[in-house]
């Protein structure tokens, strides 16, 4: 820009008068700067780096100083509100502190934050902290629904409005996990359903697009019992694993290892006989205890022959733990996984597995070996015994009699050929 052309928009800025703001925040400057960094952005040469001089810049200077000659000054009052920052305006010093206050009300009781113009990422945190974090759930569960929602949902639809949210876009979600656990896809879907029923039940959004969504293919992985040479060898290298009783106690009361963990002397009744089940371990802790699963979970078990004279040696004081760990305290998920691990290596040396510079190379186990195979054990113990159905249900601690069923009407090859020798010997009297 030549010097003559500065001195004519001088004049020009001069004739409409400067931009004046006190301690009150000036519209106009704030324009001023906008559209001057506008207009170098548009006329600067990327070669020359000058500003242009066409027709098109003039017109936009013009323009500038006509809004420049309009009077918008304001009041600005700023505040900050669980850690964001809040900007209101107002003609005067009453208007911007009414506009505040009445700001800060609606955010105080959400009117301000919910709604169906929020993301879904921002729904998801306002209904877990409503609605999930003040119930009893453990710190696992609530872990759980983070992991789901940060790792599947907040990916694809996060940053999406709530009300745009369509049952298209969640069943996409659900079809990625196509071939997973059957466990992973019914959490996965129960958290959308649970979300967006909770936001249309509150009138966020005008219907609930995850009413309907179909489950994918999955996999399910059924428990099952130890087969008779497993069983014969788990007996045979238990005694010799330190703690092993830990295991050897599920095998032959059907308890949950949390159930396990927290049972202590005061619970085992040796004058009658009895295991009275009262806590668990908290999921996801290491030392907190807290009540069953379920009510159902609290129960009475008759103590077998078998457990009661390998615990007799053991007992200890009312409050403390019946089984321990290595360090002598009460075991955690961590150390009752690392007991099960050393049983299982036992059982691999048994079974012939191969070994180089004592570690397994080749191992003779099933990948399905787990822990609750001994639980499952039980329970099908408690079939080929005849114990009624209800019984065992209240043996094993479910919550629901189907749960028993499950496991009762598993096939048994030699409790299928006994029931039909019985058939006979009935149609032979």
């Amino acid at each position: 820009m030549n010097k003559k052309t500065r001195l004519a928009f001088t004049n020009r800025a001069a004739m409409y008068g400067p931009a004046t703001s006190s301690d009150h925040s000036c519209a106009r400057s704030h324009i001023c700067k906008q559209v001057c960094s506008s207009a170098r952005w548009i006329f600067l040469s990327p070669t020359k780096h000058t500003l242009g001089r066409g027709p098109l810049f003039y017109n936009i200077m013009e323009v500038f100083f006509q809004l420049c000659a309009k009077d918008y000054n304001y009041i600005r009052k700023t505040f900050t509100y669980d850690g964001k920052r809040y900007t209101v305006y107002g003609k005067d010093l009453e208007e911007a502190l009414t506009k505040k206050v009445q700001l800060l009300s609606e955010l105080k009781s959400g009117q301000r934050a919910v709604g169906g113009n929020m993301t879904v990422s921002a729904w998801y945190a306002e209904w877990k902290a409503l609605y999930k974090e003040p119930t009893e759930m453990t710190s696992k569960s609530l872990s759980e629904y983070d992991s789901k929602f940060n790792g599947y949902i907040k990916p694809a639809i996060g940053t999406m409005r709530l009300k745009d949210v369509r049952d298209v876009h969640l069943q996409k979600i659900l079809n990625t996990q196509a071939g997973m656990s059957f466990s992973h896809v019914t959490k996965l879907r129960a958290l959308m359903r649970q979300m967006f029923h909770r936001a249309h039940r509150s009138h966020l959004i005008p219907f609930d697009p995850a009413e309907d969504l179909a489950l994918p293919r999955y996999t399910k992985n059924a428990r099952r019992s130890l087969t008779d040479s497993e069983r014969k060898i788990f007996l045979e290298v238990e005694p010799s694993v330190k703690g092993g009783v830990f295991y050897f106690a599920m095998l032959h009361t059907g308890m949950r290892p949390g159930e396990l963990i927290a049972l202590q002397w005061r619970d085992v009744d040796f004058k009658k006989n009895e295991i009275h089940v009262r806590r668990a371990l908290e999921s996801g802790t290491w030392n907190r205890l807290k009540e069953p699963k379920t009510e159902s979970g609290t129960r009475t078990i008759p103590m077998h022959a078998a457990l009661r004279e390998r615990l007799l040696p053991l007992r200890g004081d009312p409050v403390s733990p019946v089984f321990l760990n290595q360090a002598g305290n009460m075991h955690s998920n961590t150390t009752s996984r690392r007991l099960w691990e050393a049983i299982l290596r036992a059982m691999d040396i048994r079974m012939g597995a191969e070994l180089y510079r004592n570690q397994i190379k080749k191992s003779m186990l099933a990948d399905d070996l787990v822990p609750y195979c001994l639980r499952h054990t039980f329970c099908t113990d408690l079939q080929r015994a005849g114990v009624p159905l209800n019984v065992a249900k209240e043996l094993m601690g479910h919550s629901d009699i189907s749960i028993t069923a499950n496991i009762y009407t598993h096939r048994d090859s030699d409790l299928l050929h006994e029931s039909i020798a019985k058939l006979e010997a009935v149609g032979n009297t």
